[in-house]
């Protein structure tokens, strides 16, 4: 619609098929015969049942559509969070972290900051202004304090936070706590258990969740098999003693151990940045 007239006789180049249905806005093959729109190319066809067949709908009005070019970058890509979502009726999630050498993410003073460097840390809040929400432990809450809101380079609130969310079973969040300020919303849940919450979140429309917990809460959601992404950032320090990166998560022995598939592997000033998607098989989708 912002293009105007200019739109009429165009292509429209889209990752996903035009939806087909009214939920929050008006069906996007509606906008596009009103646009006069004369061909559609979309990379992926919507797996929503209520959302499909807007590529039918699109020919039925005269507009030729050409579908899956650049298929697979889009899956892998923009989409991959929002596709897993909707396939297994749960939040995709990644699970960011920041470590030493020795997978230390404190010291054995439990001190953590500055672990990572400051561009380490732009990269993270460039990373929490793509998610729908940001989740943590009461643990969490009550050792560092976290806002856990989107800050630009200077230090500003960005202008889209999301929805923080604290998984507090034995309602230790004080009323003091920065995460309950007023600088974004925020939702407490009277549990532990890892896929209940994300059933909670998705039924809220929560899609892409960032995990920022510590070691017990990364745990629990390593063994429950609710990680699809692992974001490291490793830092050139040892620290020896104090908390790993990675608590309890149901591993016995090495035959046990999460194989990684390595994504990439990026320099971020002296810090490494991993990204790294987990091997669970189709045990974990169901």
């Amino acid at each position: 619609t912002a293009a105007g007239p200019r739109a009429r006789g165009g292509t429209a180049v889209v990752t996903l098929e035009p939806c087909n249905h009214t939920g929050r806005t008006g069906p996007c093959t509606v906008a596009l015969r009103e646009a006069g729109i004369a061909r559609v190319i979309y990379a992926v066809d919507d797996p929503n049942p209520d959302a499909a067949g807007g590529a039918q709908a699109l020919r039925e009005a005269g507009i030729e559509v050409v579908k899956g070019v650049g298929a697979a970058d889009a899956r892998a890509g923009a989409l991959r969070p929002w596709l897993t979502a909707t396939r297994l009726s749960r939040p995709f999630v990644t699970w960011k972290y920041a470590a030493t050498l020795d997978g230390r993410v404190a010291a054995a003073d439990l001190s953590a900051r500055w672990i990572s460097s400051p561009a380490s840390r732009a990269d993270a809040h460039a990373l929490r202004a793509v998610v729908d929400a940001i989740l943590v432990g009461s643990g969490t809450v009550l050792a560092d304090d976290p806002q856990l809101t989107v800050r630009d380079g200077d230090g500003t609130p960005a202008e889209h936070q999301p929805l923080r969310v604290v998984l507090d079973r034995r309602h230790r969040t004080p009323q003091s706590a920065r995460v309950l300020d007023n600088a974004a919303a925020t939702l407490v849940l009277d549990t532990a258990a890892p896929r209940f919450a994300l059933k909670a979140l998705f039924d809220r429309g929560v899609r892409h969740v960032l995990l920022e917990g510590g070691p017990t809460l990364a745990g629990a959601f390593v063994e429950a098999r609710c990680v699809d992404e692992v974001i490291a950032y490793l830092s050139p320090l040892l620290l020896g003693d104090g908390p790993s990166a990675l608590g309890h998560a149901g591993i016995p022995s090495l035959s046990d151990a999460v194989t990684l598939d390595v994504e990439s592997v990026t320099r971020l000033a002296d810090d490494v940045k991993i990204v790294a998607r987990p091997r669970w098989g189709e045990a974990a989708e169901r």
